[in-house]
Parts: C-alpha cells; sequence; structure tokens
C-alpha cells in the first residue's frame, strides 16, 4: 500500500518525430497541470490548442490610419487580397487575417473562431462586437505559403480615440502579439505623432520587444534634409514611449510600387528594404525556434503566477474579515512580489505587470486559490532543464532533414534577383559581370602608369613594392591582406601588370563603400589568367570516339609502279637528222632536268596527305609515260 514512496519516476526520455510534437506533449502533460491548478488562463493568456504549435508564422501590422499598413501587405504579395480598402481616410476598419488558400474569398470572424484547423477560438472571449471586426481574407499567393499576416484598424487620434470600438482593442493586440512572430510598427514620415490610444497599443506590446520592428513609411515623400528631421523627431517620440535604453532599429523606407517622389536617397531605401526583408524571410526558418521559446516564457510566468496565487490564498483568513484582507492584499500587491523574489531567487523582469494583476485579482475570490503543490512546480522545472533542451538540440537535425526554405514570390523575389535591376547588381564586385571586355580595363592605363613606376622585374613587382603603392588608400592592414590573396592569382608572391590592376580595382571597390567576396568572381579574373586557372582545376580524360560519328579506317596505301631500267638504243646515225645534231647539247639538258623532275613529284608525292595519293598515282602513271617517249627520242639523237 506504500508503494507510492518508492515509485521510480525516472523513465527513458520521450522521442518525437518533430520538435513541434514535443512542444505539444509537454505542454499537455507538464505545463498545462499547473496552469489549470491557479486559475492562470483567467488572468494572462488563454490555454494553448494544436493550431497554434502548427501555425504558420504570422506577422502583425500596427501602426496610426494611413500610415501605409494594408499598402505594405500589397507591395509584399504584389496582387490585391479581398476585402482590401486603400485611402487617406480611415479606410481599415477591422482586423484582416491573410492567410493561403487555393480558392480565395472571405471567412467571416463568427465562422473562423469555430473553425478547428485556425488558432482563433479564444478570440471568442472578446464578444460579437469584435467578431463582427474580424475576417480572414484566402489569397493564391506564394509568399502566404510561408507566412500569415494581420492587419488591424488604423488607431485614431484627437476626438476620434474617445470614440468605443466596442472591444478592447489592446485586449486583442496583446492576444496577438503572444502568438505572432514580428510586430512592425509603421510610422507615416507627416505624421509622427504618437495618440494615446497608440501609445496604450505600444504599451500593450511591451514583453514582446524582441518581436517588434519599427518602419518609417513614405520616405520618399521628403527630402533629405527633411528626412533627417523626421528621423531625429522619430526617436525622441519612441524613446518616450518604449521606455528602454537601447536605441530602437528604424527602417527607412517607401513600401509601395509607384515611383518615388525625391530620389535622392534611393540606394538607402534599397538597403533598408533588403534588410528588412532578409529579416522577414528568416522566420519559416526560425518558427520553431520562436514557439519553444514563447513556451519557456509561458513557463517560467505560470511559476511565478503560482507563487502569487498560492501566497495570497496562505494570507487570506478562514472566517471572518475576508473582504477587508482581500483589499489589504492586493493594495499591498508589491510587497508580496518583493517577498517571493527573496525566498525563490526570481527575477524581477519574470513578474506580471502589477497594475493588471491587481485589477483581475479584484474579481476572483482568494478563498478558492490553491495552496502551492511543490509537486507541480518539480515538473515545470524539470521540463524547462530537460525536455525543453532535448528538443533544442534537436532543432538543428529537424531543419536538416526537412531543409526549410525562404519565402518566395512577391516582393521576396527581388531579394535574390539576378537580373540587371536585382539588388546591387552591376555595383561594387558585380560590375563588368556578363559583359564581354574585362572590367579592370577601364582604368588600366592609370594602373600601368603606377605599375611602371614601381621598377618590376621580369614583368612582375615583389610585395614590398605593390605595399608601398596599396597603403596609400589607407585600408586596414587585413583588409589589404584580403585584396592581395585575391590579387595573386598564381600564388607566387609576385604581381604582374594584369594582377596588379586587379588589386587597384579591388581597392576602389572597397573605398566606394562596397564589399569584397571571399573568392573572386569569374568575371575579374584577368583574361590572361582565365585558361591558366581553369586548366589547373581541370581534370584531364583519355581522348574519347565522338558520339554518331564513324570511326576513321585507315586505307592502305597502293604503291607505286616500279620503273624499268630504259636501256640504251643504238640508232644508226643515217637515221639522225641533221637538225638534231646540231641541238644535241639543250636536248641533254632537257632529259637531265625531266629526270630532276621526275624525281622530286615522286618525293611530293610521298610527302602528301594518303587521301590524296591515290588520286595523285593516276597523274603521275601519265607523266610517267611521257617522260618514257621523251628519253627515248632523246637518246635516239644522241
Amino acid at each position: 500500500m506504500f508503494s507510492w514512496l518508492t515509485r521510480d519516476d525516472s523513465k527513458s526520455p520521450a522521442i518525437y518525430d518533430t520538435v513541434v510534437e514535443g512542444l505539444k506533449n509537454i505542454y499537455r502533460t507538464k505545463l498545462l497541470p499547473l496552469e489549470q491548478g491557479y486559475q492562470f488562463h483567467d488572468f494572462h493568456s488563454p490555454q494553448l490548442d494544436d493550431p497554434d504549435f502548427d501555425a504558420k508564422p504570422m506577422i502583425l501590422l500596427v501602426g496610426q490610419y494611413s500610415t501605409g499598413k494594408t499598402t505594405f501587405i500589397k507591395y509584399l504579395l504584389e496582387r490585391d487580397f479581398p476585402g482590401i480598402r486603400i485611402g487617406p481616410e480611415p479606410t481599415t476598419d477591422r482586423f484582416i487575417a491573410v492567410m493561403y488558400d487555393d480558392k480565395e474569398g472571405i471567412i467571416p470572424g463568427n465562422a473562423l473562431v469555430v473553425d478547428p484547423k485556425k488558432q482563433f477560438k479564444p478570440l471568442t472571449k472578446f464578444g460579437n462586437a469584435f467578431l463582427n471586426r474580424f475576417q480572414c481574407s484566402v489569397v493564391n499567393s506564394p509568399v502566404l505559403k510561408g507566412i500569415s499576416i494581420v492587419d488591424t484598424p488604423g488607431i485614431l487620434s484627437g476626438e476620434k480615440q474617445r470614440v468605443d470600438r466596442g472591444y478592447d482593442f489592446t485586449g486583442v493586440l496583446e492576444w496577438f502579439a503572444e502568438r505572432v512572430d514580428r510586430i512592425i510598427l509603421l510610422f507615416d514620415a507627416h505624421k509622427l505623432d504618437i495618440s494615446d490610444e497608440f501609445r496604450r497599443s505600444i504599451e500593450a506590446l511591451r514583453g514582446h520587444d524582441d518581436k517588434i520592428r519599427i518602419v518609417l513609411n513614405k520616405a520618399d515623400m521628403v527630402d533629405h534634409q527633411q528626412l533627417m528631421r523626421v528621423y531625429g523627431a522619430l526617436m525622441w517620440s519612441l524613446g518616450k514611449v518604449l521606455q528602454t535604453p537601447e536605441v530602437a532599429r528604424v527602417y527607412i523606407g517607401s513600401f509601395w510600387d509607384q515611383p518615388l517622389r525625391f530620389d535622392t536617397n534611393r540606394r538607402l531605401f534599397e538597403d533598408e528594404e533588403q534588410d528588412l526583408f532578409r529579416d522577414l524571410q528568416s522566420l519559416p526558418r526560425n518558427a520553431t525556434l520562436r514557439k519553444l521559446n514563447d513556451l519557456i516564457k509561458r513557463a517560467r510566468l505560470a511559476k511565478v503566477h503560482a507563487y502569487i496565487i498560492s501566497s495570497l490564498r496562505k494570507d487570506m483568513p478562514s472566517m471572518f474579515g475576508k473582504d477587508g484582507k482581500k483589499k489589504e492584499l492586493i493594495k499591498g500587491l508589491s510587497t508580496i512580489y518583493e517577498q517571493i523574489q527573496r525566498e525563490h531567487q526570481i527575477s524581477p523582469g519574470d513578474f506580471p505587470d502589477i497594475k493588471k494583476m491587481q485589477e483581475c485579482l479584484a474579481n476572483h475570490d482568494f478563498t478558492k486559490f490553491n495552496p502551492l503543490k511543490p509537486r507541480l512546480l518539480e515538473v515545470v522545472d524539470k521540463m524547462l532543464a530537460e525536455d525543453i533542451s532535448r528538443l533544442m538540440a534537436q532543432i538543428p537535425h529537424e531543419d536538416v532533414i526537412q531543409a526549410p526554405s525562404n519565402l518566395h514570390g512577391g516582393a521576396f523575389d527581388g531579394v535574390e534577383d539576378q537580373s540587371p535591376f536585382g539588388y546591387k547588381k552591376g555595383e561594387g564586385i558585380d560590375a563588368g559581370h556578363g559583359e564581354p571586355e574585362w572590367i579592370v580595363n577601364k582604368l588600366k592605363y592609370d594602373y600601368d602608369a603606377k605599375f611602371e613606376a614601381l621598377g618590376p622585374i621580369n614583368g612582375k613587382v615583389s610585395g614590398e613594392a605593390a605595399k608601398s603603392e596599396m597603403v596609400k588608400s589607407k585600408l586596414p592592414k587585413p583588409v589589404l591582406g584580403k585584396i592581395w590573396k585575391l590579387a595573386d592569382i598564381d600564388k607566387d608572391g609576385f604581381l604582374d601588370n594584369d594582377e596588379f590592376a586587379l588589386a587597384m580595382h579591388l581597392i576602389k571597390v572597397k573605398l566606394d563603400g562596397h564589399d569584397l567576396p571571399p573568392n573572386l568572381p569569374d568575371h575579374l579574373i584577368p583574361p590572361s589568367k582565365r585558361q591558366s586557372t581553369l586548366s589547373a582545376f581541370t581534370v584531364r580524360k583519355p581522348p574519347m570516339t565522338p558520339v554518331n560519328q564513324p570511326t576513321p579506317v585507315e586505307v592502305p596505301r597502293t604503291p607505286l609502279k616500279k620503273r624499268v631500267p630504259i636501256p640504251p638504243v643504238k640508232m644508226d646515225s643515217t637515221l639522225i637528222d641533221d637538225g638534231f645534231s646540231r641541238n644535241k647539247e639543250s636536248l641533254t639538258k632537257i632529259e637531265n632536268g625531266l629526270r630532276e623532275d621526275e624525281g622530286s613529284s615522286i618525293s611530293v608525292e610521298n610527302g602528301l596527305p594518303q587521301e590524296e595519293q591515290s588520286s595523285t598515282q593516276v597523274n603521275h602513271d601519265e607523266v610517267t609515260e611521257v617522260h618514257f617517249k621523251l628519253m627515248i627520242v632523246c637518246r635516239k639523237m644522241k
């Protein structure tokens, strides 16, 4: 009967197919009992369901009206979506979740919260007033295959902000802030004032500073001088609202598809846009890690909440004076916070907001709170120490197997655009790519003059000689060392005129504010070095017979006819004419010349290609017959 005293809880660690499956299991079995035991869901956040773990990364857009939130979504998707409204007046009057589906359409809020595949079920607590202002626009866009985007109503200013929306606007923002991966705060360059409602909205996002990205939109509507003033005013306003010692990162740009009004800062806008889009592209890769991080934060908050609730329960009287004691405990909640910090060594940053906690405690009966159960806390501590660490170790292996890809489609195609209009194409180290002429030749005349001034020996300059010229750029030595390694292609410790010109070109690229590549691109290799560079990495293969071509067959050479020596012909002198005797000497020269021609024709024939010798043989036989007849005539004349 006392077997529970000796029960061994040590079990082999559970193995999960994916990290998400592990998060679901440890939440349901280890963290959820602690949350339910101390009414965590009534004070902080509703219970997590499976769709919360399976959901795609989400981006939440927050800002005052007409700051470009809806236009920003259109710019990302490069198309409209159902329910879009864009204008200078407050157009978006509802929360719109833009998600992916093959069939485009609009799902109303009441139908959306009962969909078991969606993660919006807890939003029912905000009532019909909110659900009537909530919808899902499904779009067939490749961008939405990796993320979902939530558009929010424009935050009002002036007298408009006093009008009641009919639902807890900041409460809805808090719910989304806990579950999204990025929160983008948009500011208009012409409207930097932060209204009271906007201030409350930013304060509701507190605790999720790692998710917040600040964007100064419509920056092309002001010139460069006004932009500096606007940026300074925005930083001053944010410093009063965010209340953090760190400087917030602000992305400056104009996120729409219209021509820029002031083109002076085009390069700045392109750089800022690329930085922001690269950050958003990393969301699918880091989605699992973000869910793991949020679960850790939730577990730490649940532990602190359990200490607070159990402490309040312990101080409550058993019979009389309960209401008075309850008010006293709520008023002295800060003292209880300090006591828990000392007893359990908990950081002050892990405690919930004291004002919000006091408001929630006023509506609860302290006598129904449970006392502290160390067993539940031990399970959560073990979960944080062992289970979470195992899941974190599993993330790199899961990334290798699943190989999550970056966002593509829409505006994200421009991040890795290889066309001439891609980011930094034709600039810096990419200048000259795809051109027939070597880009260094444009200034090679000046580089050659500097090269000759260094006194090259055998067409090359030493490292010391090149150093005297390269240090004039005032670049750091590590940078010059990298340039030397890139320029010394043959790795002989010297620079010829082409390598020296390449080094000067790389110095110019660096001085213009561009980065150096880890390896020299092919279009920057000097033409004189390209063949040797390629041959160094070429694997020689044995000659192969071309495909679909007949194998050449050697044709046997036809032997020349053997010449029969011509015997001397004895002729009667009476047969020789007197005219021939007078020309005996000239005929002898003709005979000798014929013999020489005969030998030369044979030697030439032997030197001809094999395929031409057969045709030459026929002509040779004819010439030989003529020579034979002429020689007979000559001998008769002798």
